[in-house]
């Protein structure tokens, strides 16, 4: 069986090429430009996906064989919404991470949702040396962050933990199981 996996978050990709080398998983870097998966029509009978930055609905479909399954754990709506406002004020809506366009968004590729389901995990902060990490390692949920430039922000969310013992949150995941019919 031949496992691959796609990335293009070029941090990742120097995490996971070693990693992936070591389990004999080929790792194609992908372009979110280009916006296209390099394989063959009808490749995978499975395909995987976490976290897209943009899901490529026909290009699942494309790659998937007749029968293929897609499982996947989806950002969803308003993921960590609060840290995001917390420091950069109030954000537009964030609908295009809604479930009923996922889906219609998915059958519109031909695929037949199987599951789909909308989980809220609690994400809490305990100080605000993690939340400057998290924010470092996570750059999309405040955009170039950088402590200087959000200082007086992070000051006031430093405030907010040491009253109430943590700064709470929620992500957002849609987990979704599709289909190619035969």
């Amino acid at each position: 069986m031949l496992s691959v996996a796609t990335e293009g978050f070029p941090p990742s990709v120097a995490t996971a090429a070693p990693l992936l080398r070591s389990r004999d998983v080929h790792l194609v870097v992908t372009s979110q430009a280009r916006r296209a998966l390099p394989f063959a029509a009808g490749t995978f009978e499975l395909v995987i996906s976490r976290h897209p930055i943009e899901v490529w609905w026909g290009e699942i479909a494309r790659v998937l064989r007749p029968g293929g399954t897609y499982v996947a754990q989806h950002v969803g709506p308003h993921s960590l919404r609060s840290l995001s406002e917390s420091l950069m004020g109030p954000l537009p809506d964030a609908s295009n991470r809604d479930t009923e366009l996922e889906r219609r968004a998915a059958e519109a590729a031909g695929l037949v949702v199987q599951r789909m389901r909308l989980e809220p995990p609690r994400i809490a902060f305990f100080d605000i040396g993690a939340v400057v990490y998290f924010l470092r390692l996570v750059p999309w949920i405040v955009p170039g962050f950088t402590v200087r430039k959000y200082r007086d922000e992070l000051r006031a969310l430093h405030e907010t933990i040491e009253c109430h013992g943590a700064f709470e949150t929620s992500s957002s995941r849609t987990l979704i199981e599709a289909s190619k019919p035969s």
